[in-house]
């Protein structure tokens, strides 16, 4: 039986998340062979360089990517926030497995929440999504710019003049970190990135095989609700790098979504929410509100 190869990112949240979905497969199928194949993207190399300057077309994606579609890998394991809303040709989402905690965090050097914090106190953070609703929230923060994996980030708070930085709670959680966290920011001060907290896997699409083994891991619920999430996205054409946040809850089967589009100052902060049982519809609906708003212009201003 040859092995199923599985593609990952090499940094350590990445490889935990590949390692939890072999460990799935392997005790849905003990006969099956599975192999990590740990691989370096554009986004792990440029280190130096803000997001928002690289430019953010499949960032974390594009060398897993490139390997589905020349056979060397099976399955590629990503962070849902970092696949583009648009994959691919030949290639689809197998399955979104269940949601971690969406939310993002602070983690304060000396335990002080982002509300007390003293004006001019340092944020770590080279997300503009972040510092767009930061900046609206305590226009009198000051922030600096943090690249690298979870660890990279932890250390140089440490060693800096940072009083925090904001991660999302999903990495923070899987890498056994609940301890260092401040605060889960809430919904009104900080929306997530579309599709935060869900490990997505990719295949080809001519992989019906590979398809069928990752069924089970499927979870409807999380996937109607960043479905809705990354309508949203797309109908406003954003990527990750672009102040726009998002967070769909699928209550009593009904989905919930709120959006939210900033300004790269925080000056402006426009929000919607809609809901419905169509994800597309209901993602639609949030980014024809947010544009009536005007979106656009807020997003023409940044392009």
């Amino acid at each position: 039986m040859t092995k199923i190869r599985i593609g990952t990112r090499d940094s350590q949240l990445a490889l935990w998340q590949a390692e939890w979905v072999k460990q799935q497969l392997t005790n849905l199928y003990p006969q099956q062979q599975f192999e990590l194949i740990p691989m370096k993207t554009k986004g792990d190399k440029i280190l130096d360089v803000p997001l928002a300057k690289i430019g953010d077309k499949g960032l974390f994606t594009k060398e897993l990517e490139n390997g589905l579609l020349n056979r060397q890998l099976d399955m590629a394991i990503h962070s849902l926030k970092d696949m583009p809303t648009l994959l691919p040709g030949g290639l689809l989402i197998g399955a979104c497995c269940e949601r971690e905690e969406p939310r993002d965090v602070f983690l304060s050097k000396r335990g002080i929440p982002l509300e007390e914090l003293p004006p001019g106190a340092l944020v770590g953070t080279s997300s503009l999504r972040r510092k767009a609703q930061l900046k609206h929230y305590r226009s009198e923060l000051g922030f600096m710019d943090l690249r690298g994996n979870l660890q990279t980030r932890w250390r140089k708070l440490q060693e800096s003049e940072m009083a925090g930085i904001v991660l999302a709670a999903a990495g923070v959680k899987r890498l056994g970190w609940e301890e260092r966290i401040t605060q889960v920011l809430p919904e009104d001060v900080m929306l997530s990135a579309v599709g935060q907290g869900s490990i997505a896997i990719e295949i080809a699409e001519d992989r019906p095989d590979i398809q069928e083994l990752l069924r089970p891991l499927k979870h409807e619920i999380t996937e109607k609700a960043v479905r809705a999430e990354r309508a949203l996205m797309r109908a406003l054409e954003g990527g990750c790098q672009v102040p726009i946040g998002a967070l769909a809850q699928v209550l009593d089967g009904q989905i919930v979504l709120k959006g939210m589009v900033a300004s790269l100052d925080g000056v402006r902060l426009i929000r919607a929410e809609a809901r419905g049982y169509d994800p597309e519809t209901v993602g639609n609906d949030v980014a024809k509100q947010l544009i009536n708003l005007g979106a656009n212009s807020i997003l023409a201003e940044i392009r």
